[in-house]
């Protein structure tokens, strides 16, 4: 791989001897992933059933290294969100943010959404997941992978950071900032990233970082911690931005994280000032690691007394007849009085929310379904949330069955069904999507945005 003249006399100078080494790798070919959505299984019920050839990946315990050529894209159990298909050094910041279930979670640039299932299924349903990300282009990726993985209480935003801090400053437990960056250490994977950093090199992405992470210190708790990543290998964009951080807000400090072979601290030397502290950060190297280039930071924020919020109130949903008796099937747990109508479509967001004026809101909770004119028409995204016990009528493919595909094709099935209806269809304990049966024909009603290619 020929590199820009600029950047090989960076990497020399930041690498010294090992610059042989690093530059050796960039030919080998990039390293391919999958982690497991503990939302849906655990991972040792996966591995049971896991159709791939996998070996785990060191710094996440759902994370497993997969050869390309078994493609993970082309079966069932990916369509099923059992697992996210992610570089796995990007597996990386979201392992290291500890987020616990209960917590309000920021991931501030979230699309396309790799790190936001991560931090949606460590909520384990509990607590509240913000993704936000400024491209409206990008977020529809997103909103698909978080729908995919079943993340009940998650709300989709689309909004500069600043437009966030009038109404939610100090409002969160954790926030995760994976920036826009130059990427560097994304090299290996094509000519993009290359000829992203001829034209544009580290300056503007610095620049920016510093406005995000600015903005993301006000949103942050009093006590809670915020993790700040890039897949870059520049000391603009990684250590001086820290220790811009630090020296602008002294409430702030470096948390310690755990290191794994191969993995390198920060560089005081790379700083401004020389600061020590910024050893506490982690740096992945593509030469030393099975896994691309990544920075990682950790930051919590002294305690002090919590901000008070006044939160917004829902007014009452009034449901149709057929909705009422669509969710007499339905056995997930819904406290109406969180339940918002919008267009005669239905959203559930558990938790309580401050009104966020002048904020882009995509997605509010999940998507329950819509109410039209003689019946209830569910939606996929409730569909991929459920667990088949929460559905009277469950109507269950083995994965060898050709309907399987077929249904994942939004094909016109036959099924071996006396009761007529919506019914909820899946492949074996996994649900997929809804099918509307009459006289043993199932009318698919798989979402098309879906559909298997």
């Amino acid at each position: 791989m020929k590199l820009p003249v600029e950047f090989e006399k960076k990497m020399k100078y930041l690498l010294g001897e090992e610059f042989a080494d690093y530059e050796q790798h960039l030919d080998d070919p990039a390293y391919y992933g999958i982690r497991v959505n503990t939302l849906k299984i655990s991972v040792e019920e996966f591995l049971k059933i896991c159709p791939f050839s996998v070996t785990p990946v060191p710094w996440t315990d759902n994370g497993f290294y997969v050869p390309r050529e078994e493609k993970p894209s082309k079966h069932p159990y990916y369509h099923v969100g059992l697992y996210y298909i992610q570089e796995p050094s990007a597996m990386a910041p979201a392992a290291y943010l500890p987020v616990e279930p209960g917590d309000l979670v920021l991931d501030l640039c979230a699309a396309p959404g790799g790190k936001s299932t991560e931090l949606g299924a460590k909520l384990k349903g509990e607590g509240l997941l913000v993704s936000n990300d400024v491209s409206i282009s990008r977020t529809k990726a997103l909103i698909r992978n978080l729908e995919m993985f079943g993340v009940r209480n998650s709300m989709i935003l689309c909004t500069e950071a600043r437009h966030m801090v009038p109404s939610l400053s100090g409002f969160f437990d954790k926030i995760l900032v994976d920036a826009p960056c130059s990427g560097e250490g994304m090299f290996r994977k094509g000519n993009t990233e290359i000829k992203n950093w001829e034209q544009k090199g580290s300056e503007p992405y610095a620049k920016l970082q510093r406005e995000i992470v600015e903005d993301a210190v006000k949103l942050l708790k009093p006590g809670g911690m915020m993790l700040y990543s890039t897949c870059t290998f520049s000391p603009e964009e990684n250590e001086q931005v820290i220790e811009f951080l630090l020296r602008n807000h002294e409430d702030l400090s470096l948390v310690p994280m755990q290191m794994q072979d191969g993995f390198d601290q920060g560089h005081p030397e790379w700083t401004v000032t020389g600061r020590e502290d910024v050893k506490r950060c982690i740096r992945l190297w593509p030469h030393k690691i099975k896994g691309e280039g990544h920075f990682l930071a950790l930051l919590q924020k002294a305690p002090g007394p919590a901000p008070v919020f006044s939160y917004e109130r829902n007014p009452e949903v009034k449901l149709t007849k057929e909705t009422e008796d669509f969710f007499k099937a339905c056995k997930m747990e819904i406290d109406w009085s969180h339940v918002r109508e919008h267009q005669g479509k239905l959203f559930y967001l558990r938790e309580d929310i401050p009104s966020l004026p002048g904020v882009r809101i995509l997605r509010k909770g999940l998507f329950l379904g819509e109410m039209k004119k003689g019946r209830f028409e569910p939606s996929q995204p409730l569909a991929a949330a459920l667990r088949p016990e929460e559905f009277s009528r469950y109507v269950s493919f083995d994965l060898e069955d050709e309907r399987t595909i077929r249904y994942l094709k939004c094909e016109t099935l036959d099924v071996d069904m006396k009761t007529d209806g919506i019914h909820l269809i899946g492949t074996g304990q996994y649900p997929m999507g809804w099918g509307k049966i009459k006289n043993g024909r199932m009318k698919n009603k798989y979402a098309s945005s879906w559909r298997w290619l």
